[in-house]
């Protein structure tokens, strides 16, 4: 069954002058205006697409790719503010609702907002809120320790900074954690470091023990390997200049050389880390 607000995978069911129309099942036959017809669709062949509501309120499908789906979280701008609440731009024509009963604080035009969007149930119009504990699970119900997650930081607090998880939970990322600066918006890599006993989940950005040494091992000889044999980058390096490359502190990442200077898999020469030959 169709998404609206997801892409999906559609047929082409009726070929028009002004566009083709797709066989949405129990949504009906939904246009697909020209401009965003693909060379080669044809009568019987499947398209990829966005389906939502158009500022008349009429369902269309569109080829162009929104920002965020139903379902998810974005860092989005407000376009614009009106009696019914604020309109974010999320790269489709009709800006996309924040109504004022879901804004924890009135939003103001120009500036960017941590949101999560849905297909409100009364209305059937897609719908952001920025009131993320209300759509957003607080407690582990899924999550190993060590876990690689996807976060989006979303809010300040006096200990870190709060983050989306997978687009289904909020965690907590303290400043002792963090190894260069974030903001707002920002979105990267984590991992969970730890479910307390109230369920609340806090965050690391990199692994933590011998599994983040194996990784970091592993990305190291990746990036020798993909260097010719040899990296620059050693453990005189600077620490901005082995974070941007490897997303770890110096330390770990000192550590993790000596494992494979113990192991033989490198060696150096001057102050070059090089792959050893192997037999």
């Amino acid at each position: 069954m169709p998404l609206i607000g997801r892409f999906n995978t559609l047929r082409v069911s009726k070929i028009v002058d002004f566009g083709v129309y797709v066989d949405a099942e129990n949504f009906g036959q939904v246009l697909l205006p020209k401009r965003y017809v693909p060379d080669n669709a044809e009568l019987g062949t499947d398209v990829n697409v966005f389906l939502y509501f158009d500022s008349e309120s009429r369902l269309i499908a569109t080829t162009l790719k929104p920002k965020v789906q139903v379902g998810e979280c974005a860092y989005l701008k407000v376009a614009q503010i009106n009696r019914v609440g604020a309109f974010m731009n999320w790269g489709l024509p009709k800006d996309l609702l924040v109504p004022y009963g879901q804004q924890p604080k009135t939003m103001e035009a120009e500036k960017s907002y941590v949101v999560y969007v849905y297909q409100d149930p009364y209305s059937e119009l897609i719908t952001a809120s920025g009131k993320l504990r209300d759509f957003l699970r607080e407690t582990n119900d899924n999550f190993e320790l060590s876990q690689k997650v996807n976060l989006l930081i979303c809010a300040r607090t006096d200990l870190g900074y709060k983050a989306v998880i997978n687009n289904t939970h909020m965690g907590m990322l303290f400043d002792s954690q963090l190894l260069q600066p974030v903001r707002i918006g920002q979105r990267l890599d984590g991992y969970i470091k730890t479910i307390r006993e109230d369920g609340k989940i806090d965050l690391s950005v990199q692994l933590e023990g011998q599994a983040s040494r194996d990784d970091l091992s592993t990305k190291i000889m990746r990036h020798i390997q993909e260097n010719g044999g040899t990296s620059a980058v050693n453990d005189k390096s600077a620490p901005d200049d082995i974070y941007r490359l490897f997303q770890v502190s110096k330390g770990n990442f000192k550590k993790a050389v000596g494992g494979l200077l113990k192991r033989g898999d490198v060696f150096y020469e001057g102050l070059d880390i090089k792959a050893s030959p192997t037999e």
